[in-house]
């Protein structure tokens, strides 16, 4: 019976080869830090509080799971963001965006529900039920629901790559980040991002369609329309 051994990869022995390891090595690790650079520098001067974003029609809020057919927590504090600067005057309509990819799951109408709870008129919300990741709900925000202008509320983890990406879709974007305590999943949020921005870079470099595009829908006019003729 032959045995098989596996060989362990051997580091240079020469400083010539030592060198050039470190400047591989280095090289690797500035190209992994390029995604998360180009977001910082994307996005710089677009993020603000609910209290100075600037008044925009529409606010984009984006999907982040589902509890027993309820918004998740860090949902539901991206929904109160949403109602309060409706309240506030800040926002006339709010466009809800996630997944509703199968029949027992539906995080739009669950953000719905929500936002009526907390005082945002359901004829002021809108859904997008193909919102299958943050590239897609960019996308189909500006060609799907004609969408220019935009505030993004996502936790302060995310914003920034929402904005970048929707800018990259064509929406002109300003950011409002959920601050959050910073437990367990904040910091999975957190180091899933930096994957994450390499995948946003290739988005905004290719432009890739949208899961499913589909036709254009008149939800976000009709509903501002209302909103002026009620204001």
């Amino acid at each position: 019976m032959r045995r098989f051994t596996v060989r362990r990869p051997r580091l240079p022995r020469t400083r010539a080869g030592q060198r050039r390891l470190v400047r591989v090595v280095a090289g690797l690790g500035t190209l992994a830090l390029l995604p998360a650079t180009w977001l910082h520098l994307t996005t710089d001067g677009r993020l603000h509080t609910a209290a100075d974003v600037p008044r925009t029609d529409v606010a984009v809020v984006f999907g982040a799971g589902l509890w027993d057919g309820e918004p998740s927590p860090y949902l539901a504090h991206r929904l109160d963001a949403a109602a309060e600067l409706y309240r506030a005057g800040r926002i006339r309509v709010v466009l809800v965006t996630g997944d509703n990819s199968r029949e027992d799951y539906d995080e739009p109408d669950a953000m719905r529900a929500y936002l009526t709870r907390h005082g945002v008129p359901d004829a002021r919300i809108v859904s997008d039920y193909a919102g299958f990741d943050t590239w897609d709900s960019c996308v189909r925000a500006k060609k799907i629901f004609g969408v220019d202008r935009a505030v993004l509320i996502s936790q302060g983890f995310h914003v920034r790559r929402a904005v970048a990406l929707c800018e990259a879709a064509g929406v002109a974007s300003h950011g409002v980040g959920v601050d959050e305590r910073h437990d367990a999943t904040w910091y999975y949020g957190g180091a899933r991002e930096i994957l994450a921005a390499g995948k946003a870079a290739a988005d905004a470099a290719f432009r890739p369609d949208p899961t499913f595009l589909g036709r254009e829908e008149p939800g976000v006019e009709l509903a501002l329309a209302r909103a002026r003729t009620s204001e």
